[in-house]
């Protein structure tokens, strides 16, 4: 049966590494957010407002999409910040309409851990973002860990 594999975690907790590793499984495609949003929105997102307002958009664009894949036998691992109540019933409403199993990998680590990352990946100029410290608070403000009342299958990644 196919599998959505979504990730929650703060900026910098190893989302994208781990969505990385989980897509080398056999029939699994991996859909990154960033990458998309790098594409479709070149220079055009500097606020949160920014983001909310686009990632909105690719959200509504790509669940039908993402339905079909996993109604297809294929598994996703959607590369979505799934940090907020809000974002996961989107995701919710994906494994709802399309009956597949899922997983919801929870990095759950230090707001300082985060940080000397994003330190690290900005250094490296690898990733579609440069992200400052302030920024770093900002997004971190909003974050949600999954509750069990939401319903998802977690599965807990602890770096301390």
């Amino acid at each position: 049966m196919a599998a959505l594999h979504m990730l929650c975690g703060k900026i910098a907790a190893g989302k994208s590494t781990l969505a990385a590793q989980l897509a080398r499984q056999p029939n699994t495609v991996l859909i990154g957010e960033d990458l998309w949003m790098a594409t479709l929105y070149p220079g055009e997102i500097l606020t949160l407002e920014d983001y909310t307002k686009y990632s909105a958009r690719l959200c509504a664009a790509m669940a039908p999409h993402i339905v079909q894949l996993l109604q297809g036998g294929i598994s996703v691992v959607l590369d979505f910040q799934a940090n907020t109540p809000k974002r996961r019933a989107w995701m919710r409403g994906i494994i709802d309409r399309s009956g597949a199993a899922h997983q919801l990998h929870h990095l759950d680590m230090s707001d300082e851990v985060c940080r000397a990352r994003l330190h690290e990946r900005n250094a490296s100029g690898a990733h579609q973002y440069t992200v400052t410290d302030a920024e770093f608070e900002q997004f971190t403000r909003y974050f949600v860990a999954p509750t069990p009342d939401e319903g998802f299958d977690v599965v807990v990644h602890r770096v301390t």
